[in-house]
């Protein structure tokens, strides 16, 4: 039982009348009054009235974050100091354990509102955002600086070899000691207060930095008043254009964003080469037009700071210091790998060009291709190699239909059920909830998806969870997990219907959901995706691999209009498309991949031009014009405003654990229940309670094979 902490809140509240003037005491008393009033209706401060459990999101008003994290913040500060202060010897139990359960409220709090401001984002929100982040970077130095407290977490450590302790329990103590020493528990004094200095820098910096991308996204607009110059454009997509003109005021008008459902479609499809560059300079320029919103001169010192942290440290540089954590464990190995890939990717690339330069030379074309061209003429060279293309396909990949295939994949191999509940709190009308049921029909827990665009929402795609799944109270509490993605909204009642990519995503992002669903560990921290940042997109790549077999796609890709269930030619022409243009998107992944850790492989804190270092970057990598990486410097949120500096590269780490377990269910069947289990035992499940390697030679037996991933890709010939 966690021990009641009297907050510095309610010490305030309880001392609030003891003033000796009749006028002071009075007012003093009208003060604790409201104060008590704000706590009695903030929702975080008590047990939520919910099914479920799940935040009471119409209760949840603005005023509400802020004192709840102040209050939480104290709360952790009392926890800590009743953990230093305990006068018995320091043992798992009052120690490590204890550590383990603090938090609730901040916990609690900050799930929902930073669940909220990646999908619900305000200019209130991010205020608070920039306002609290240097109180939490403070936080957690006063925990991981704190010498008394580092001292009991060693003093626990040095004795685990004689302590009894079971697997989760050795995870945690070695990631508690591992992580004091990582932030700094051994440094001096002075040094500890640098690196204070730095960490708030860092931080502040990086909510500036995804400030201004979400500003410069949301800033832009392709106003087209002319409907010939729509051609090429399916009526979808220019219904869509319509909508989002009339909601920007520009009524009678077309308006394409350089969000990516508006952005990909019109580089797709437009014939109008002039209006497809305007568009994708647009797009390859946010963060770079040396406005209030430029992103430049941040990353640069981002990445100077992340330098001097590392060296503060003890680490040679920031991508030693990450990727310590991670499976590659050096800079080195994760060049390594994208050595191997480059070449082989950058060759396929360029043959890929050359089909389409002599695919528009052949349709009278007088110019040498650019980056702007990508898109629209591989998917010509697509439709003319393989009968196919995305009109062909999208009739069948309706969203519903298509979610209904993912729920269907997932029932076949674990036995899980989805049973849609409209009763339950969500925070915005596009959301649809479902309660999740394992094959032995128990609630295992609440899924949540948030399909639709917005300008309040970022770009991207990503699961996360207003609550993990843990047992450390003597319960299995349930998770509360979600998917959010970024697909255009339906227009005049019409069916939302998907790009081969974009069902890949759902499929993709809902292999992150099964993983935090099927959690099933006793500590919070080590539970669902708790994992490294090159294995966690391991099980959502994985899940990728069910889409294209026939089985599923028989189950689910019916015709909107006819309900035809897709013919078996046009399975075999997706299969046979499987590997068409993986030169292309290798190489602008790789080339983003190997532009993070140029940043983060600096040995040096002075400050970089940041459109000549990463210009120099992707010329010594022999970069062609015509692929732009698919994050440049500027709107790279993914390393200077998320948690993927220095590991980028893991997508394609991750791919070789991907492809080799696909060799497991092509051998076996896509759909076996030993494998399947296995997979389920092993991965989604163990989630970081153990060595993810541990765990991934218990499922297969072995290490990856790096060659599956190559013969996927179509970069080496298949073994067989």
């Amino acid at each position: 039982m966690k021990a009641r902490i009297l907050t510095p809140i309610a010490l305030a509240i309880a001392l609030a009348g003891c003033n000796s003037a009749t006028t002071e005491t009075t007012a003093s008393t009208e003060v604790a009054q409201q104060t008590v009033n704000v706590e009695a209706s903030n929702p975080f401060y008590q047990e939520y009235d919910t099914p479920f459990g799940i935040p009471p999101f119409e209760k949840i008003k603005m005023a509400h974050y802020k004192p709840a994290m102040e209050k939480g913040i104290a709360e952790i500060e009392a926890e800590i100091a009743a953990i230093i202060n305990n006068p018995a010897a320091p043992t798992f139990e009052n120690t490590i354990e204890a550590m383990e359960k603090g938090g609730d409220l901040l916990d609690k709090v900050t799930n929902t509102f930073y669940g909220l401001i990646g999908s619900m984002s305000s200019p209130e929100m991010q205020a608070i955002s920039k306002e609290m982040s240097p109180k939490f970077s403070a936080m957690s130095d006063d925990i991981n600086l704190n010498d008394k407290l580092f001292q009991r977490v060693k003093a626990v450590f040095d004795q685990k070899d004689s302590l009894t302790l079971n697997t989760e329990q050795k995870t945690l103590l070695e990631k508690t000691y591992k992580g004091f020493v990582r932030a700094g528990a051994n440094l001096n004094d002075a040094d500890k207060e640098t690196l204070r200095g730095l960490n708030q820098q860092i931080s502040s910096l990086s909510i500036q930095f995804g400030e201004n991308l979400l500003n410069e996204t949301n800033g832009f607009e392709l106003v087209i008043e002319n409907e010939k110059e729509l051609d090429g454009l399916p009526e979808s997509i220019v219904a869509a254009a319509a909508a989002t003109a009339t909601a920007r005021g520009h009524d009678g008008k077309w308006v394409f964003t350089t969000h990516r459902p508006s952005f990909y479609p019109f580089l797709t499809y437009s014939t109008n080469r002039k209006l497809r560059e305007q568009l994708f300079y647009a797009y390859t320029h946010r963060g770079d037009n040396d406005n209030a919103n430029d992103n430049k001169a941040i990353a640069s010192e981002m990445a100077s700071l992340r330098y001097q942290r590392a060296q503060v440290l003890g680490y040679k540089t920031h991508a030693h210091y990450v990727l310590e954590n991670n499976m590659a464990k050096t800079p080195e190995n994760a060049y390594g790998l994208l050595d191997k890939v480059w070449p082989a990717s950058l060759k396929r690339a360029k043959q890929e060009v050359a089909d389409m330069q002599e695919f528009a030379n052949s349709q009278g074309a007088d110019f040498k291709l650019e980056a702007w061209d990508w898109w629209y003429y591989s998917e010509k060279v697509k439709k003319m190699k393989y009968a196919l293309d995305e009109s062909i396909t999208k009739p069948y990949f309706e969203l519903n239909n298509t979610m209904q295939g993912v729920f269907y994949t997932a029932n076949q191999l674990w036995g899980v059920e989805f049973k849609k509940r409209d009763d339950l709190p969500k925070y915005h009308p596009d959301v649809t909830t479902y309660e999740v049921f394992d094959k032995d029909g128990s609630s295992i827990g609440i899924y949540m998806t948030d399909f639709y665009v917005r300008e309040s929402k970022r770009g991207g795609a990503w699961m996360s969870s207003f609550r993990k799944q843990f047992k450390m109270y003597g319960e299995n509490v349930q998770p509360i997990i979600y998917n959010v993605l970024n697909y255009p909204a339906p227009v005049n009642g019409e069916p939302v219907l998907l790009t081969f990519d974009q069902a890949s995503t759902l499929f993709h992002e809902f292999g992150h959901a099964i993983q935090g669903l099927l959690s099933d560990g006793y500590y919070r921290s080590l539970t669902g995706t708790s994992l490294p940042r090159d294995y966690v997109e391991y099980p959502s790549q994985v899940m990728e691999n069910w889409m294209t077999e026939p089985q599923v796609l028989n189950n689910f890709a019916k015709h909107y209009q006819t309900g035809e269930v897709i013919p078996a030619e046009l399975v075999e022409k997706i299969q046979a498309s499987g590997k068409f243009n993986q030169g292309f998107a290798t190489t602008e992944y790789m080339a983003a991949a190997l532009l993070d850790l140029k940043w983060h492989t600096l040995e040096t804190a002075e400050l970089q031009d940041a459109d000549k270092f990463e210009a120099d970057t992707l010329a010594e990598l022999g970069l062609i014009n015509e692929i732009a990486p698919r994050y440049r410097s500027t709107y790279f949120s993914h390393i200077f405003a998320g948690g993927y500096s220095s590991g980028y590269y893991g997508y394609i780490w991750s791919n070789i654990f991907d492809a080799d377990t696909w060799e497991v269910f092509k051998e076996k069947g896509i759909f076996n229940q030993e494998a399947a289990t296995g997979y389920r035992v092993n991965v989604l499940q163990s989630g970081g309670t153990e060595d993810p390697m541990t765990m991934y030679k218990r499922f297969r037996g072995k290490e990856p094979n790096p060659v599956y991933l190559l013969e996927r890709r179509g970069l080496v010939p298949e073994s067989k």
